[in-house]
C-alpha cells in the first residue's frame, strides 16, 4: 500500500458508519452512500462548507478538485497533497460531519 493510501484510509477509517466504496473509480469513504471524501492520485479530497472548506483551502498544495480536468472544479470538494496527510484525519471528520448534517 502506497503512503498516500495509508493515510487516506488511516484518517476516513476512524469515523463510525464510514463505508468503503468508489467515487468516479478511486476509493472513497461514504455515509448513507454520500461520498465524503476521496483518494486521488497522491491526493486526498474532501467534501467541505463553510470553515472547514476555508481552512482547508489555506493549506498548502491545496485547490478545488477538478476529476475531469477540464477546468469545471466541484466547488464543496477540496483536494489536498500527501505533503499535508497531517491534516487528513480532521478534515475527513468535517466533511463527515457535513455529510451526516446532510443525510440526517
Amino acid at each position: 500500500m502506497s503512503p498516500a493510501e495509508t493515510a487516506f484510509h488511516h484518517a476516513a477509517s476512524l469515523l463510525k458508519e464510514a463505508e468503503l466504496s468508489k467515487l468516479f473509480g478511486h476509493p472513497c469513504y461514504k455515509l448513507n452512500n454520500k461520498a465524503f471524501c476521496c483518494l486521488y492520485k497522491k491526493s486526498m479530497v474532501f467534501k467541505l462548507e463553510g470553515t472547514a472548506h476555508s481552512t482547508a483551502m489555506a493549506i498548502e498544495g491545496a485547490q478545488l478538485f477538478d476529476p475531469s480536468g477540464k477546468k469545471r472544479p466541484m466547488k464543496e470538494w477540496v483536494q489536498l497533497p500527501l505533503d499535508s496527510s497531517d491534516q487528513w484525519a480532521k478534515l475527513s471528520k468535517s466533511a463527515y460531519a457535513y455529510i451526516k448534517k446532510l443525510t440526517a
